[in-house]
């Protein structure tokens, strides 16, 4: 589902962290994440400068059978950031066309695809944090966002020291079904890119939904929110100005590089007025 990320020149847009992660506002928090998301396509051997400028000093990479996560950690936080889809992984292909829904270890019924690539990686990944007493995050884009998702479940089941304080997703395909998205109260932020075409599958005549509060950016990558037949006009509007373009905006909105730059342009809104704060959720 993730467009193939090209490891350029490491360019990281938060500021180096000097403090906890909850002490940030809720976008300085999402573009972070984002920030985390895209570097979890980098090869380990580079990640390291990365995330050393934004303030981690330690993480961990998990593989297996092609299911990929990140643990990044630091003296104040420890963040969870699963890999999206590679188009050269099977076993990423596999998971993102079985759609079947299957009963769920929480409650409900979720993505088979999904479900199979995080038991792959849920022993050692619960092992790792099972160590950890620092405080939680999830996050992840496409395919990551559906993993991150899962994996933030299953912590409610687990021994696991901390409880996950918010999950991020960016370009997140849906899930589970209602029963599933309902049981795990948890602070879910989920980012949509105006046509990004995964966050409209599994469809809902599947039994799908999405969980979490929608972060909707438009046509011109501004953070809004719209109603139904708003929405309806937007997208028209963006996939039009893309085939100007000679682009297909379904494809191109899901890129994760357009998440960072829209949420920083966000930021800059807000800091000029030109937005109102954009408040977290309170605690449930």
């Amino acid at each position: 589902m993730a467009i193939p990320i090209v490891e350029e020149a490491i360019r990281v847009l938060s500021e180096p962290l000097q403090r906890p992660i909850s002490e940030l506002g809720l976008l300085q928090q999402s573009l972070l994440f984002a920030e985390l998301s895209k570097i979890s396509y980098y090869r380990p051997d580079i990640v390291w400068d990365a995330i050393d400028s934004v303030g981690f000093e330690h993480y961990e990479y998990f593989d297996e059978d092609g299911a990929q996560a990140y643990i990044f950690a630091n003296q104040f936080d420890c963040v969870v950031v699963c890999r999206g889809t590679e188009p050269n992984e099977w076993n990423d292909i596999k998971a993102d066309v079985n759609a079947l829904a299957v009963v769920a270890e929480t409650a409900g019924r979720v993505h088979l695809g999904f479900k199979c690539e995080v038991d792959d990686l849920w022993p050692r990944l619960e092992r790792a944090l099972k160590q950890n007493e620092k405080t939680l995050w999830f996050a992840g884009h496409s395919l990551g966002g559906a993993m991150a998702t899962i994996c933030a479940g299953r912590c409610k089941l687990s021994e696991i020291p901390a409880n996950p304080e918010a999950l991020f997703t960016f370009g997140s395909p849906r899930v589970g079904d209602n029963r599933y998205i309902n049981f795990v109260k948890l602070a879910h932020y989920r980012w949509v890119n105006n046509n990004d075409v995964v966050c409209r599958v599994p469809p809902p005549w599947l039994g799908y939904r999405h969980a979490g509060r929608e972060m909707y950016f438009n046509a011109f990558g501004k953070l809004r929110k719209y109603r139904p037949w708003r929405r309806w006009r937007d997208r028209w509007y963006g996939f039009f100005m893309s085939l100007k373009q000679w682009k297909i905006d379904h494809l191109s909105d899901h890129a994760i590089t357009l998440y960072i730059d829209s949420i920083q342009q966000a930021i800059h809104e807000e800091q000029t007025g030109k937005i109102r704060p954009v408040q977290k959720d309170k605690p449930t």
